[in-house]
């Protein structure tokens, strides 16, 4: 057994040491009712079995999650805690019941407990499980509400139920609700996202996580480009992202992430934490946790994506993280957030502010939402300058 707290800071900083960091905790589901056709993440559909082994698997599953959560963190408590998956209302009414009930203790009084779902399979059993089990923030991944940009994503749900589901959602968490939306569907127009985003604005989230479509290797929508599905061209997708973009500005949510815009106060307090770096672990098959010492050095923890093997014997996968790794990332991840790296965390891990190690990117690129628009180009520059430094 590994002892408490190891693997949240450096060797010589164990877990309740002065410098050690708080930790959240996120735990992946990998189950989904079918597997959408953009889908890059490890999911097993689970659609095609009977109830019983559907029940089955996720009982099996959710005992090692649990199991495994409390060797890792013992009673400690957490700031965020985020299910995600896969989707996570694939557990169902009961499954999420039994979950939430043994995280029991280590879930926060006071802060963040998000849970994802799809429309498909977050029926009201479901909604009420997680309202009344202390989740605090439903993530639905609707993406569209056009029934042929549906169809060309290959999600297999009922698109008539969809409008019911999500203000079914809205009437448990209400602002607590984010809704997941997507631009540069196949076939797509401008007009069709602006009544998307019109008609997600008609629920009051008080977030939405705005994607554009990324046709990623391997998955059925890359098959079936290769096969003749027509994608729009990349500077239509653009435009189509700008546009929506512009829609929610207008309808109040700030553009607080590359992929996030949010009301006042809603901000999702998890993913904030992963972009500004600040130490999470990861319980289940495929997911992963980053631990970040106040040295600069640090460990990324994972597990294999294979749920019948987390299930028998969880093996932990451990890469040391050396402080040009750690440095490289905090800038990656942190500066898609509007705010950047929290200066003070940074001088903590690494001795110098941010403003010392790539002062000449900063000069360049003084206008926050620019640095957000263009991040590629903005890490570009800042990586180059890191090459030629003495850090």
């Amino acid at each position: 057994m590994i002892p408490r707290g190891e693997e949240y800071a450096d060797p010589a900083e164990p877990f309740g040491s002065r410098s050690a960091e708080a930790v959240s905790l996120y735990l992946h589901i990998p189950f989904c009712d079918a597997k959408c056709d953009y889908c890059d993440f490890y999911s097993i559909p689970l659609g095609h079995k009977s109830p019983k082994d559907k029940d089955r698997i996720i009982n099996r599953y959710i005992t090692a999650v649990l199991k495994e959560t409390e060797r890792r963190l013992g009673n400690h408590r957490v700031p965020t805690v985020y299910i995600g998956g896969g989707s996570p209302s694939s557990l169902g009414a009961a499954g999420m019941t039994r979950l939430l009930r043994g995280l029991g203790s280590l879930m926060p009084p006071a802060g963040e407990l998000t849970v994802e779902a799809n429309p498909e399979t977050a029926d009201g059993a479901f909604l009420d499980a997680c309202g009344s089990g202390g989740v605090t923030r439903l993530s639905l991944g609707v993406q569209s509400f056009d029934r042929r940009a549906l169809k060309a994503l290959g999600r297999r749900g009922g698109w008539q139920d969809l409008p019911h589901r999500v203000a079914a959602a809205a009437e448990v968490f209400g602002p607590g609700l984010s809704l997941d939306m997507m631009s540069g569907i196949p076939g797509q127009t401008e007009a069709e996202l602006r009544r998307d985003i019109d008609r997600a604005l008609s629920y009051n989230p008080g977030h939405i996580s705005f994607y554009a479509l990324t046709v990623e290797p391997g998955t059925p929508l890359a098959r079936r480009a290769a096969g003749g599905l027509t994608l729009l061209p990349p500077d239509t997708a653009d435009r189509l992202w700008l546009a929506g973009r512009r829609a929610l500005i207008r309808g109040g949510y700030g553009h607080y992430e590359v992929s996030n815009f949010a009301l006042p106060g809603r901000r999702g307090a998890h993913n904030i934490r992963y972009w500004r770096m600040e130490n999470w672990i990861g319980v289940g098959a495929g997911a992963s946790g980053t631990c970040i010492g106040s040295h600069g050095r640090g460990r990324r923890i994972h597990y294999g994506p294979d749920a019948e093997t987390f299930i028998t014997g969880p093996v932990e996968i451990v890469e040391p993280l050396d402080r040009s790794t750690v440095l490289r990332e905090i800038l990656l991840m942190g500066y898609r957030y509007i705010e950047g790296p929290d200066p003070a965390l940074f001088r903590k891990r690494f001795g110098r502010t941010i403003e010392e190690v790539i002062p000449k990117t900063l000069a360049k690129w003084n206008d926050t939402e620019k640095r957000l628009l263009f991040l590629n180009s903005f890490l570009l520059d800042s990586f180059m300058e890191l090459d030629h430094s003495k850090f």
